[in-house]
């Protein structure tokens, strides 16, 4: 195993590197200007397989004996608001917030038009925002995204999309209402906050989505006045690894 962990550093620099070439804002030596679409593509999927090894290397180290925890300690007040449990009335507006503003969003899908009976009204969103206007900028501005969201027309996808978005969003409400697993809960609305950012719809997304961090960063109290005050312990929250105890070889 650790002949693989010693590739995470150097994989990780190279995913970097990668980023870097991506965006680096001299546009001759960026992949589109040097080798067309096809090679940013190819240069983006690289970066992603180059991230999920690295993450999975990582993880894999978890155990080692020769894996050193080293802890940053931050200031009191973000210790206080992301780790007291007292923080959890902070966010409890927050939660509640966010919660019946998703509710809100499910039901007005769920019992509208276009969106359990084909999914006509998320194709239709999905056509406006892969339009390329003549004048002004278009509404998707990562092509790799625009790239998504025709694979999804061209497979009639809205079918099963649009429910899916629907009871999803009720769902995500329900769960910050009543404190179910409030981070993850969270992660999977600032998730569809961000596909709608990515296909250009502003209108409250960002502060939706702003909200959501506060609570993923916030997971271990922000529930803490619903069902997680229960729910966390029983999962065995806080989680510590056991950490090998066999001795080192000469070769680590």
């Amino acid at each position: 195993m650790a002949n693989f962990r010693k590739w995470a550093t150097p994989l990780g620099l190279l995913a970097a590197v990668l980023v870097f070439w991506l965006e680096v804002p001299v546009t001759e030596i960026r992949p589109e200007t040097l080798g067309g679409d096809s090679l940013r593509s190819i240069v983006t999927v690289a970066f992603w397989i180059l991230a999920i090894v690295v993450v999975a290397l990582l993880f894999t180290d978890r155990r080692e004996p020769e894996a050193q925890i080293v802890e940053v300690e931050g200031p009191a007040f973000t210790r206080y608001l992301f780790a007291n449990t007292r923080a959890g009335l902070f966010w409890l507006p927050v939660r509640l917030f966010l919660g019946f503003a998703w509710i809100d969003a499910g039901i007005h899908k769920i019992t509208g038009a276009g969106w359990l009976d084909g999914g006509e009204a998320l194709k239709g969103y999905w056509t406006g925002a892969v339009a390329m206007p003549e004048k002004g900028r278009p509404p998707i501005s990562f092509e790799w995204y625009r790239d998504f969201i025709n694979l999804l027309l061209n497979n009639d996808a809205q079918t099963w999309f649009a429910p899916l978005i629907a009871f999803g969003e009720l769902a995500v409400g329900v769960g910050l209402v009543l404190g179910v697993l409030t981070g993850i809960t969270a992660f999977f609305g600032a998730l569809m906050n961000m596909s709608f950012l990515l296909a250009g719809s502003a209108s409250t997304n960002p502060v939706l989505f702003t909200f959501a961090i506060g609570l993923i960063l916030a997971w271990r109290v922000a529930g803490y006045y619903g069902v997680d005050r229960y729910l966390l312990p029983m999962l065995g929250t806080p989680w510590r690894s056991k950490v090998s105890t066999r001795p080192l070889t000469a070769g680590g």
